[in-house]
């Protein structure tokens, strides 16, 4: 498939959102639909950070995939129980305990229920994109092959090199990985793991590539501070990366 950069509409910064919130099957979601044709047997499984559904700027890149073409539900698995958006900022939040709470167990099934749901509905191909948090889920619905393709932006919860090499051995769907400078959670040695081990060395392949935005920080796929270009630039390559990898491969 050949693909120039004007076949991606481009992330907004700030803006009203256009999806709305569903219920599919009983999960509550944040559905962005594209407002022309567009091809109802794919759909991609947006996965969030631990703020879930609600944050302004998930809503709009939900949005924006469904500007490209991509019914996209981005699915509400914290149970209505996000972390807080400002909740960082004070070091008083006890994010361990949050955590305890929102273990596979209990996040797990509403995924499910709604794959199922979709499927109920005539979606046959799933792409995943899966911001931090998320990208644990990413990696999970691929071990499974029940997403086609996978996008991960700064993982987070990844077992390195278990998982890597877990997703190697299992996994029929290609990878994106969204890396950056400075990522406690995915490191410069976990993004070198994950070359050597996806990428057989490389970092772009035909089924593996490893996008890297210099200056970056956890999180700026989402959350990012865009007063710094390097910032801006990085969230805007790693949406224009996805939504390319999605039109190759979903």
């Amino acid at each position: 498939m050949s693909l120039c950069s004007d076949c991606v509409k481009g992330v907004r910064h700030e803006g009203t959102p256009e999806g709305k919130i569903e219920f599919i099957g009983d999960v509550r979601c944040y559905v962005g639909t594209p407002s022309g044709e567009y091809n109802e047997e794919k759909a991609v499984l947006f996965l969030p950070d631990v703020i879930g559904i609600d944050l302004i700027n998930a809503q709009l890149l939900v949005d924006d995939f469904a500007r490209n073409g991509f019914k996209t539900i981005a699915i509400d698995y914290l149970n209505g129980d996000p972390v807080p958006d400002n909740a960082f900022t004070g070091g008083k939040y006890d994010f361990p305990a949050w955590l305890a709470k929102h273990g596979n167990e209990q996040t797990r099934p509403n995924i499910d229920k709604v794959v199922t749901a979709l499927r109920e509905q005539g979606v046959k191909d799933f792409g995943s994109t899966g911001y931090c948090f998320g990208a644990r889920y990413g990696f999970d619905l691929a071990f499974e092959n029940i997403t086609k393709v996978t996008v991960v932006s700064h993982p987070s919860l990844l077992e390195v090199p278990e998982d890597l090499e877990k997703y190697k051995r299992l996994s029929r769907a290609p990878l994106l990985i969204n890396s950056c400078t400075f990522d406690q959670r995915f490191p410069k040695e976990a993004q070198a793991e994950a070359d050597r081990i996806l990428g057989n060395g490389e970092q772009f392949t035909e089924t593996y590539r490893r996008e890297y935005f210099e200056g970056c920080t956890h999180g700026f796929a989402v959350r990012g501070d865009l007063s710094k270009p390097e910032v801006k630039a990085g969230k805007e390559g790693a949406f224009k990366a996805a939504v390319l990898f999605f039109k190759q491969h979903l």
